[in-house]
């Protein structure tokens, strides 16, 4: 039974709780955005590194971690909450030990005997596709072996789980298939800063683990004080009545079906390069493995699944990483010595720029830009034209009767061309912008090591260039702190604690796990680009490895080549790597043995199924336990809801399936925008209703509503298809701050509307509603 609201309006802070709070927020922020805003004058080198590349990429981290467990270590102890277990507790969590130490050798024991029967003859095919089953199965058998129907059980897991093992699922649940897959590959593109127009690289690293000193200081322990099954939960028993509990429902199935189908996308990337299957088929056989754990026993299955697919996912990441490290430097412990390669990429970089031959590549690229501009300017006669003369080339070739497979090319040819105007304009638009991107050095990207674009001490437009970029790193890195603050999916993970101390401790845990991968990311992406300019470049493209061709063809916006300025061979330009491929492709471009891309490509799919898991349950129990449903509070009424749950998990499941196979975006640009809606949506009214006693319902719903109103107009009006409908000109750019990072505008409107509705209108009692 749910606590009374009035409990949470009546926080009462531990002796010195808020100056702990202030000190313990003043240190998050100084290693949050203090250091980072000076990044640009904090160039001198220490130990091999530039002191403002390791600090955003390592030493915040260090210092988040500290934050949360001081604050765990005080707050447990100024509260003198049992933290001894009864005998019953002690002996389960001894047996909890056990098996997870025996399933940990025997992963490893399975990993060695794949890799033996690689060495003796064991086809790849037959490899990737021992791993997606074996793992699908494991995570089937959880799901069917902790199939429940009992409401605590299905939805916090019977508030039973030990603080690390919490942490552990709330990792997998949070390494989501943007972590795992993705973020490597955008630190690759985008360095440290990225660009003006597309902010990133460490702000994910900064972002992500940040967030979590929120989580623990400002939110996590006082929720799990209410006994809550989903976070509406708490908007209806805080504030009361109907509305504000039906708006936060929607708000979590609005921002957790944008983050699920990134997933699910991430699954069928994954599942078809494993088997070799369609990417909708290998979206299909993920799928199955998703919803057999949330669907049978939901948060319980879901949360012993998501410890087992934690080791396989690090253990997928660590390896390679350490492995590609080893190679390069004769050094395993990656995190630790990539800076040494972080010079030779700056080195690298400048003969690249200089190179005559990066230089014709990048002169045809302009060239290309150049003949798509004056297509659009008559796009109706260039059409024609286009398909005058292939169709005249075609009926040259037939008169000369030359082999029949050129003329077959020819005719596929102009089958591709576009069918009508708009689409032509569409088309040669997008042409045109990718042409001139790569007309730049280094194939349009940053340089690897430099904070921000620009030049504080150039031209103006240099100087803009600098403001912009470090503008929206700063605004991206505070959407991703506040949403991982706000992310439902994510909260709900500490409701599963037997305690309050508990939930505190499980973040700490939590932080720990997940840094273990975010410390090696930067490492990665590093060691890979340097594998990249140093091994590949400069290849003949007849001697190229197969693994491009092979990820070319389950996707050709993950790889291309092309010989540009046909000297036959690979320039740095002209090749292009998507994020999502960057490192899923590390075992075959450092030559590792094929087991090792099996087990990456498990690492990733345990990542995308873990975190769809979550969603999924969150969105289904949104749907039926917070927004539709109305029986009262029997054991059979708790069990109808349990089974609405289900089925409305399993609809949603099948509606993301089918809008991820419309391949909508890319992943890390999805995933960063359900950030800016939850932060938008939840935090303000959340955090004010926590330690602000007048906070009204009135002023909670008019809050809400604000800022996820604020947050999807700004991504909506900045949409490239929308303005194009409306035939807006110019940009719609507020502080020229991009569209990804709405919530900075959402979360700050949602606080000032709060606090001026809460101290305009009267305070209300409020009751569970």
């Amino acid at each position: 039974m749910l606590n009374p609201a009035v409990e949470v309006g009546e926080f009462k802070p531990i002796p010195g709780g808020f100056r702990l709070h202030g000190w313990l927020l003043a240190i998050w922020f100084a290693a949050s955005f203090g250091v980072v805003f000076f990044a640009r004058d904090l160039q001198i080198i220490v130990a091999g590194w530039p002191l403002g590349y390791w600090f955003a990429a390592q030493g915040s981290v260090f210092i988040f971690i500290a934050v949360v467990a001081v604050f765990a270590w005080v707050a447990n102890r100024r509260d003198r909450e049992i933290t001894t277990a009864d005998a019953a507790y002690t002996a389960y969590k001894h047996r909890l030990h056990w098996r997870f130490s025996a399933y940990v050798v025997c992963l490893l024991l399975f990993l060695l005997a794949l890799a033996l029967a690689e060495r003796l003859g064991l086809k790849k095919m037959w490899v990737g596709s021992i791993f997606l089953f074996a793992t699908v199965a494991l995570y089937a058998v959880i799901g069917i072996y902790g199939r429940t129907s009992d409401a605590s059980e299905y939805y916090v897991a019977g508030r039973s789980i030990p603080a690390v093992y919490n942490g552990m699922a709330v990792a997998a649940d949070w390494m989501s298939a943007a972590s795992f897959i993705s973020m490597a590959g955008g630190l690759y593109l985008q360095g440290f800063s990225g660009t003006p127009s597309q902010p990133g690289g460490l702000v994910y690293v900064l972002g992500w683990t940040g967030g979590f000193c929120l989580v623990g200081l400002l939110v996590a322990p006082y929720l799990r004080k209410l006994d809550l099954y989903t976070v509406p939960d708490y908007f209806g028993v805080r504030f009361g009545g109907r509305w504000p509990r039906m708006i936060a429902a929607f708000a979590a199935v609005l921002c957790s079906f944008t983050y699920v189908v990134a997933q699910i996308y991430g699954v069928g990337l994954i599942t078809s390069r494993l088997t070799g299957v369609q990417f909708e088929i290998g979206i299909l056989l993920g799928l199955g493995g998703v919803l057999v754990c949330s669907f049978l026993g939901g948060m319980r299955a879901v949360t012993w699944t998501q410890v087992t697919q934690y080791v396989v996912l690090i253990l997928a990441f660590l390896i390679p990483v350490s492995w590609l490290a080893y190679k390069q430097l004769g050094n395993p412990l990656a995190p630790f010595v990539y800076g040494q390669q972080l010079q030779k990429i700056t080195e690298l970089e400048r003969q690249l720029i200089d190179s005559p031959a990066e230089l014709q590549v990048i002169n045809e690229y302009a060239r290309r830009a150049r003949d798509y501009e004056r297509k659009l300017q008559h796009v109706e006669a260039s059409l024609e034209s286009e398909r005058n003369t292939i169709r005249e080339k075609i009926r040259f070739l037939n008169e000369h009767r030359v082999d029949e497979s050129i003329v077959v090319a020819a005719r596929r040819e102009l089958a591709a061309l576009p069918k009508d105007t708009v689409s032509a304009r569409e088309r040669w638009m997008h042409a045109m912008q990718d042409n001139l991107d790569r007309a730049q050095p280094l194939g349009g990207m940053p340089a690897h090591a430099k904070p921000f674009a620009g030049d504080p001490q150039g031209s103006a437009d240099e100087k803009k260039a600098f403001d912009v970029s470090r503008r929206n790193f700063l605004a991206l890195t505070f959407c991703l702190m506040v949403g991982t603050a706000g992310l439902p999916h994510l909260l709900t993970r500490f409701y599963t604690t037997r305690t309050v101390a508990e939930a505190r401790t499980s973040v700490v845990w939590s932080l720990f796990f997940i840094a273990l991968l975010y410390l090696s990311a930067p490492a990665l992406a590093v060691l890979v680009k340097f594998e990249v300019m140093s091994q590949l470049v400069g290849q003949n493209f007849d001697s190229l490895p197969v693994w491009i061709a092979q990820w070319a063809k389950v996707d050709p916006t993950l790889v291309s080549v092309s010989d540009v300025n046909g000297d036959h061979i690979l320039q740095f330009s002209e090749l292009k790597l998507g994020a999502d491929i960057v490192m899923l492709a590390t075992p075959e471009l450092g030559g590792l043995p094929y087991v090792v891309s099996g087990l990456v490509a498990a690492g990733g799919l345990a990542a995308a199924l873990s975190t769809a898991d979550g969603l999924l349950l969150t969105i289904g129990n949104a749907l039926a336990h917070d927004l539709f449903y109305r029986g009262g509070s029997s054991q059979s009424e708790a069990v109808r809801r349990v089974m609405l749950s289900k089925f409305a998990l399993l609809l949603v499941a099948l509606v993301a399936a089918y809008v991820a196979a419309q391949r909508p975006a890319d992943i890390l640009y999805l995933v960063s925008a359900s950030f800016s809606l939850a932060g938008a949506a939840f935090v303000p009214v959340m955090v004010l209703g926590i330690f602000w006693r007048r906070t009204t319902r009135l002023a909670a719903v008019v809050g809400m509503i604000t800022g996820l109103g604020l947050t999807i107009y700004y991504m909506a009006v900045n949409s490239v298809a929308l303005r194009s409908v409306l035939g807006l000109s110019g940009t719609g750019l507020w502080l020229d701050i991009q569209p990804v990072s709405a919530g900075v505008f959402g979360v700050l409107a949602g606080f000032v509307v709060t606090v001026l509705v809460s101290l305009l209108s009267r305070s209300e009692s409020s009751s569970p509603g």
